[in-house]
């Protein structure tokens, strides 16, 4: 089971950073641009919050049955872990809970704004954040 999960984790992580890139791109461009919010930007932000939930979702059902997870805090102590295993069991997932309130909490805003800009001031500022939570926490050597 724990491959299986490891495998969905890592392949939706593909979908998240390219959601993500678009999302954050695309609320950054028109916050700038000072252009009109659409059914398609609501789409976006709303369809990268999905495919950021689910991840987190997969991550947690990971982290809990991952030999690299709680496991390993349990077996080796906080102490007992090198910086690739605190990476994995601590960092990651952490910042990953973040990275996904960030998103939420921009989501939930922009929701609450009247007008094109503010809306997507939120967006854009929220997404950045959790984008870039997102792209500092990548395991890159167990990613390609």
């Amino acid at each position: 089971m724990y491959d299986v999960i490891k495998m969905i984790h890592s392949y939706w992580a593909y979908l998240v950073v390219i959601m993500l890139v678009v999302a954050t791109f695309n609320a950054l461009i028109k916050f700038f641009g000072n252009k009109e919010f659409h059914a398609v930007d609501f789409r976006i932000s709303l369809f990268t919050l999905i495919v950021m939930h689910i991840q987190l979702l997969i991550g947690l059902i990971l982290y809990f049955t991952s030999p690299f997870g709680l496991k390993n805090i349990t077996n080796n102590g906080m102490g007992g872990l090198d910086s690739f295993s605190r990476l994995l069991a601590v960092e990651h997932p952490f910042v990953g809970i973040l990275a996904v309130t960030f998103i939420t909490i921009g989501y939930s805003k922009h929701k609450k704004k009247l007008t094109s800009k503010p809306k997507f001031k939120m967006l854009a500022i929220f997404y950045t954040l959790g984008f870039l939570l997102v792209l500092s926490r990548i395991p890159w050597s167990n990613w390609f």
